[in-house]
């Protein structure tokens, strides 16, 4: 069984930064594919971007391109989401997931095991 621990979530004002963490239990993230996903009020859970197991980055460009990185730190067992430049439409409960594969990781159903959420508020 995987766990995954997630922080970093608050309350900011526009045009600024927040890091969020995901750290999963049981599991080593360099043998793993870890994603981010996002869900708005009112609206469908959103890919955000992933580090596949073997350290290639991928983004939904059109929502976070070029504002978000992920980064993954070993020695840490943990992922990173760092979020620059924050909107209002960034206001969301931010999740990260696990999964063994290495493509499709813009895809929910794919992932085995989810985070519990942080909430982020961007205020304007």
């Amino acid at each position: 069984q995987v766990q995954l621990v997630e922080s970093g979530g608050g309350l900011v004002q526009a045009g600024a930064s927040l890091r969020l963490s995901c750290a999963p239990s049981g599991r080593t993230v360099s043998g793993v594919s870890v994603g981010w996903f996002r869900r708005a009020p009112g609206k469908e859970r959103e890919f955000v971007g992933a580090v596949s197991w073997h350290g290639a980055t991928t983004y939904n460009a059109r929502s976070v391109g070029g504002r978000f990185t992920i980064s993954r730190e070993d020695a840490k067992n943990t992922v990173y989401l760092q979020m620059n430049s924050l909107k209002s439409e960034d206001t969301a409960v931010y999740y990260c997931a696990v999964t063994t594969r290495g493509t499709g990781l813009d895809k929910p159903w794919w992932y085995d095991y989810w985070g519990q959420g942080t909430q982020v508020t961007v205020s304007s």
